[in-house]
């Protein structure tokens, strides 16, 4: 157990679910999306959306999306830093049936057609999981980098990527996989010890025909 896990973590703001949690999600969207943030729209739900402003919530969200750390002390002043940062913001509610009271759906922009929605939920003392990409159900934390990828579900798959990326010298943490149903969309989330990504998008790419798109993502907290 982590001295974090016992203590809390070291934050801006008066809750490690509502407030620490909140700007990691941001920070971890921001890794994910992997472009500077220009346009984005938050969907709070359940009690971040009750307590949002009261818990500073979307104060931290968008703290972590312009790059703030939870105990970074300009996340009072996000609203404002994210002015600076050139960034355009807007935030709603919605009910979803069954979603983890701390969480939010992330819709960004790049303003030319390209987009992409990201789901997160603070879990409880400054933890985060993300549940999903573009409508894809996973579980991503961020604390190690990842390797996330959208595949047909077919024979094969697994053994090509982990195959290279064996052969290219990097350890693999952790693997999960998901799928939407036999022979259809799936996912593979593979956490690897070392935090250097370059190349390796291109090269699971190219591992097998049934991958359709791979998502290198930095990890450590707040990268």
């Amino acid at each position: 157990m982590r001295l974090a896990d016992v203590i809390g973590p070291v934050m801006i703001g008066p809750s490690s679910s509502h407030t620490a949690g909140a700007a990691r999600l941001g920070g971890l969207a921001k890794r994910i999306w992997g472009r500077p943030v220009t346009e984005v729209t938050l969907f709070l739900r359940g009690s971040f959306a009750a307590t949002s402003r009261g818990h500073g919530t979307d104060l931290a969200l968008l703290g972590g999306l312009t790059g703030m750390a939870p105990d970074d002390p300009r996340i009072p002043d996000a609203f404002s830093e994210a002015r600076k940062a050139g960034i355009s913001w807007e935030f709603n509610q919605e009910n979803v049936e069954g979603a983890h009271p701390n969480s939010v759906r992330f819709v960004f922009s790049d303003g030319s057609g390209t987009g992409m929605e990201i789901s997160g939920s603070s879990i409880g003392g400054g933890a985060v999981v993300l549940t999903e990409i573009d409508g894809f159900s996973l579980r991503l934390s961020g604390d190690l980098a990842a390797l996330v990828t959208f595949h047909e579900d077919r024979p094969g798959v697994v053994a090509a990527v982990t195959g290279s990326l064996s052969r290219a010298g990097r350890n693999i943490a952790s693997l999960n996989l998901h799928r939407q149903g036999r022979g259809g969309r799936a996912a593979m989330v593979i956490e690897l010890d070392e935090n250097y990504l370059e190349g390796l998008e291109e090269m699971v790419l190219a591992t097998h025909p049934a991958i359709n798109r791979v998502l290198a993502i930095p990890g450590g907290e707040d990268n």
